[in-house]
């Protein structure tokens, strides 16, 4: 049986098979018996590579962090979680800047400090245990958003629009239009895409897209 720990564009954390490309962290969520227990404990979530220096982890081991799982970047991104400073350096460091570019208005005055970041990140990803979700229109969304239509995740690449599963993407025939729709991507990070910093994808959207 699948642990509850492959997290979807939602944020939400589900039993499935598929592992995905990236691991991730809120903190201990779990309980002695790996049952998810809590939304998150921290606020710095964090998206981690899933191999780094041969460290080897028994999954959801008592005491320690809870493991977490996703397709590709976009889809840690849309679920409200930013590169790991130690596993992806050069990737935080590029977030960081790119953030601070798009957001910078929005920190303390002379704030470079990664733990401010993370409080507007989680103002932006969830609402006591509700996914944050905004409306724009589909138009004006940059590659990489997630965005929810008719309950369904999908999102915008290339100037289509593909359906999310966690096992990959599938074209659909939705056109992009001037119509308002559910952004799932939180608000900071889709003003990031618009400064040029782009989420890696799942190989499936790259070879539809």
């Amino acid at each position: 049986m699948p642990l509850q720990n492959r997290v979807n564009p939602k944020g939400e954390l589900k039993a499935v098979g598929s592992r995905g490309q990236f691991l991730g962290n809120r903190g201990i969520i779990h309980n002695d018996i790996k049952e998810i227990i809590s939304t998150h404990k921290i606020k710095g979530w964090v998206t981690c590579r899933l191999e780094f220096k041969g460290r080897k982890r028994e999954l959801m081991a008592k005491g320690r962090y809870t493991e977490l799982f996703f397709l590709d970047e976009a889809t840690a991104f849309s679920a409200g979680h930013r590169p790991c400073a130690e596993c992806r350096r050069e990737r935080y460091n590029e977030f960081k800047e790119k953030w601070m570019e798009a957001n910078n208005h929005l920190l303390p005055i002379d704030s470079k400090k990664i733990s401010d970041i993370d409080k507007i990140i989680h103002q932006d990803r969830i609402d006591k245990k509700q996914k944050v979700v905004f409306e724009e229109t589909m138009d004006a969304l940059p590659d990489g958003t997630m965005i929810q239509i008719n309950s369904l995740e999908y999102i915008i690449w290339n100037g289509k629009i593909f359906k999310w599963s966690f096992e990959g993407y599938e074209k659909t025939h939705i056109d992009i239009t001037s119509d308002p729709v559910a952004v799932l991507t939180p608000k900071s990070y889709v003003k990031m895409f618009k400064k040029g910093f782009i989420p890696t994808v799942h190989n499936s959207l790259l070879q539809g897209g």
